[in-house]
């Protein structure tokens, strides 16, 4: 089956065509440029971003795979969890294709196509399997049976990861994206330079909203923002706080569990020092590590495609009366 995946459930507009789980193509039109100058994402221009790139995409994904959309037998779209005027672009696109061609579509958890983003990578793991979803928007960790039956084991109370590292880097005046920042920054510094709270360290759950907090009445105490000279430890002690509390979160599940499988991915998964602590952390326990490529970790449609095309060969499909939803949670 030749499946067309389409996502925009936030700030990426992307289109990709696969076949029997084989990437063919993999789009992506990112917005940063749009949202920089307000630290994050606005909503009202996401959504006016994918309806000036949809149609581009869609022609580029269709160019890069080598076919046209008469050969494309089945659509999958991001129906949620996600900015509802972003992912309405997205069904709506899918919607009027599905039906002007006269083939099934189905609306996808995005959630879902993050822990799909691991099949389409060289190295698959085999279930059942240990998932840690992490982005700007989810911290969660599954323990995932087959490709549509998760247990959720552990979720964020507060801030996800992702929002906690554009926080931290506001507040720094550093930028936006503030984790592609960090990440950056902290390869010059020292991550035991300060010592940032790791909370809820008995729990399954995740917190990080006390972490920006304590950044921000260090900044308070002090008076004054951090020379440009210390912003290099400042950012690697940051970011140590919340990659030692995911992997070893992650880890124990596993242990727990008794499953020496674990997949990491979502948008902080490009995170070069969760990489490295989770591929130290793993080899040091004997556990088979999966991480997608950095441009299959950030939000995109072939992973979307990847467990659309799954669902529509066991016969799922959608009508056409199918509406986005802004939190849809898979377990």
């Amino acid at each position: 089956m030749l499946v067309l995946g389409i996502e925009s459930s936030c700030d990426e507009t992307a289109a990709a065509v696969i076949s029997n789980g084989k990437m063919y193509s993999n789009v992506i039109a990112s917005q940063i440029a749009a949202h920089s100058p307000y630290g994050g994402v606005v909503p009202e221009i996401a959504s006016r971003k994918h309806i000036e790139a949809i149609n581009l995409v869609l022609k580029q994904a269709l160019n890069d795979a080598h076919v046209t959309l008469p050969e494309i037998e089945g659509i999958a779209v991001t129906r949620g969890p996600g900015l509802i005027g972003s992912l309405l672009i997205g069904l709506s696109t899918a919607k009027a294709l599905a039906y002007a061609l006269d083939i099934p579509f189905v609306g996808v958890n995005h959630i879902e196509g993050h822990i799909a983003a691991a099949f389409l990578a060289e190295k698959v793991p085999s279930f059942p399997f240990i998932a840690l979803v992490v982005s700007g928007g989810h911290t969660n960790i599954y323990q995932v049976k087959n490709y549509h039956n998760f247990q959720l084991l552990g979720q964020t109370r507060d801030d996800a990861a992702g929002e906690a590292f554009d926080k931290g880097a506001k507040l720094l005046n550093l930028g936006y994206p503030g984790g592609v920042i960090i990440d950056k920054m902290s390869k010059n510094g020292n991550p035991q330079a300060l010592v940032f709270p790791r909370a809820m360290k008995d729990s399954s759950d995740f917190s990080f909203s006390g972490l920006k907090t304590f950044l921000l009445i260090m900044l308070k105490k002090r008076g004054c923002d951090f020379a440009e000279s210390q912003l290099p430890d400042v950012a690697a002690s940051y970011q140590e706080a919340i990659v030692d509390v995911l992997v070893e979160k992650t880890i124990k599940a596993a242990e727990d569990n008794g499953i020496n499988r674990i997949v990491v991915c979502g948008g902080v998964a490009a995170n070069g020092r969760l990489r490295e602590m989770f591929a130290a952390a793993a080899a040091a326990r004997n556990m088979e590590l999966f991480i997608p490529p950095v441009i299959l970790c950030t939000d995109n449609a072939a992973m979307i495609a990847a467990i659309g095309e799954n669902m529509l060969k066991n016969g799922r499909r959608d009508s056409l009366d199918l509406n986005a939803v802004s939190r849809w949670p898979i377990a």
